[in-house]
């Protein structure tokens, strides 16, 4: 690992002491996620279920439906029949890894072989499409059209992230706004939909509606720059994937773009040379572009990116009474930027 300038929690916890804290209030919710999860994967079809379990079961944090469930109980909801639609979002999620998997020809996916390296590309978009089904067919069942209006537009905005991610592929001109409507879409959206509707499930007004939409915009967006911040300082244990990963991709994350501004002319040209490679990247190459984004203060810019957008969704949370479940969410969004796995 090349240096490790990831900020501390804002309290005196440790990393693996805040993350003991967290899963210890929310254990009983994983649980029932967990069980709703694995009836909404079940298919007369047996390699929908064998796909759909592999990449369910692959070892997610189940982040976004844990976001909708204690955005509703912070909003007064204390019933149980929220999971369902909690899940919603867990299957959207896992659809949107499967394509993404095709699309960027991944080979590792949480530590272990992609799917679509095992059942091939075909049989992997046609998975990950029936999760987007499921994910669609749960939404309805609840019969509101106001969830079912912020989930379908929040699907829409996904394929678009993933467009025009596919757009700026290999594109070194990628600029820091056109980054950020990306992450936006691919990653922010589904969080922030996650948190508005379990405020709307829940009842909540205007306000306290739109402090979780705001609250989950902005714990999106430090998530994934937290995320491409570590794919240049990380290990493949704390990624689930290959350290280098965007680079072998041709992904120009905020550490890069931020790096090549501060660049000078031979530092960009051997950057454009690795970048643009038509070969696969080798190991050394990864570490000289690593080296030189971190020098070049790309690393520490996106993690103080990422801080600044955490600030704002803890000052979302200010209009909520104190409780366990604006606790936990407060706790989730100082692990985010300290998380290492």
């Amino acid at each position: 690992m090349i240096g490790n300038p990831s900020p501390a929690p804002a309290d005196a916890l440790s990393a693996e002491a805040l993350k003991a804290r967290i899963y210890g209030n929310i254990r009983s919710d994983l649980e029932r996620i967990e069980t709703a999860l694995q009836r909404h994967l079940s298919s007369s079809v047996p390699l929908v279920e064998v796909v759909g379990r592999y990449i369910v079961n692959s070892g997610g944090k189940r982040l976004r439906p844990l976001l909708m469930i204690l955005s509703a109980r912070l909003c007064g909801y204390q019933g149980t029949e929220e999971v369902d639609l909690a899940v919603a979002f867990e299957l959207l999620h896992a659809a949107t890894l499967l394509h993404d998997d095709v699309v960027d020809n991944a080979e590792i996916r949480r530590q272990q072989p992609a799917a679509n390296t095992l059942w091939g590309n075909p049989a992997v978009v046609l998975i990950g499409d029936f999760l987007y089904s499921q994910a669609i067919r749960t939404t309805v069942r609840y019969g509101d059209l106001r969830i079912l209006e912020v989930f379908s537009a929040t699907t829409t905005r996904i394929a678009e992230g993933e467009v025009l991610q596919l757009i700026h592929s290999d594109d070194l001109e990628t600029d820091e706004a056109a980054y950020m409507e990306v992450i936006t879409r691919k990653t922010a959206d589904l969080m922030t939909a996650a948190c508005r509707i379990g405020a709307i499930y829940a009842g909540a007004g205007p306000e306290e509606e739109t402090a979780l939409r705001d609250f989950g915009h902005n714990l999106g967006i430090a998530f994934q720059l937290t995320d491409d911040a570590l794919d240049y300082v990380g290990t493949v244990g704390e990624l689930g994937k290959p350290v280098g990963n965007d680079l072998q991709e041709g992904k120009a994350t905020l550490p890069l773009i931020h790096a090549l501004t501060k660049a000078d002319e031979g530092q960009r040209d051997l950057i454009r040379r690795i970048f643009l490679s038509e070969t696969a990247i080798r190991k050394e190459q990864i570490e000289a572009v690593q080296r030189l984004v971190l020098d070049l203060g790309g690393v520490d810019y996106t993690f103080q990116r990422a801080a600044g957008h955490l600030e704002r969704a803890r000052e979302s949370l200010e209009i909520f009474a104190d409780g366990p479940a604006k606790s936990t969410l407060l706790d989730i969004t100082d692990y985010v930027l300290c998380r290492r796995s």
